[in-house]
């Protein structure tokens, strides 16, 4: 049961494009690329760590508004530039103490099923390859970029019985 899952999860890694992002590349006239990022994932992201979950990146490309955006979260675990995701999992697990089973990735397209069959939750957001969706034990209902980590972090802290507190610290 994921229910059973989530509440287990203490180590949360995101793929970027597709995922925090929406998946589009901006250059300007300059050739400098542009990420745009979801507020709202980025709260989710900070609550999930104040709850103690470790976050980590693994992402095939390299960008520097991602470190930017990292910094301001306060990710330090960031692999970027990888090709093989599911070969640097077992040194995300050795630097988190996190087992598989207690670790949950976030993908959206192909570079992402190998490591999504090595972590205990594989999830996928919404709009997904369709050979990913297949492969997730869990499905947002949000597109990357839109939200769709926000949900995920939200379905860990409900899991563990967290977010009723969360809430009332906003809302008193």
């Amino acid at each position: 049961m994921v229910i059973n899952r989530l509440e287990r999860i203490k180590l949360l890694i995101l793929d970027i494009d597709g995922v925090l992002t929406d998946g589009g590349i901006v250059y300007n006239d300059n050739g400098v690329e542009t990420k745009a990022f979801n507020v709202k994932d980025g709260l989710g992201i900070r609550l999930l760590m104040e709850a103690g979950v470790d976050l980590c990146i693994i992402t095939g490309r390299r960008s520097g508004a991602l470190h930017h955006r990292c910094k301001n979260l306060g990710i330090d675990l960031i692999f970027d530039g990888i090709d093989n995701k599911a070969a640097v999992f077992d040194l995300v697990l050795d630097r988190t103490g996190a087992t598989a089973e207690e670790t949950a990735f976030i993908g959206d397209d192909l570079p992402d099923i190998a490591l999504m069959k090595r972590v205990g939750l594989a999830i996928a957001v919404a709009d997904a390859h369709p050979i990913v969706l297949e492969n997730a034990d869990m499905v947002t209902s949000a597109n990357g970029g839109k939200g769709a980590v926000r949900e995920v972090c939200e379905a860990i802290l409900k899991a563990r019985g967290l977010w009723e507190n969360i809430l009332e610290r906003y809302v008193s």
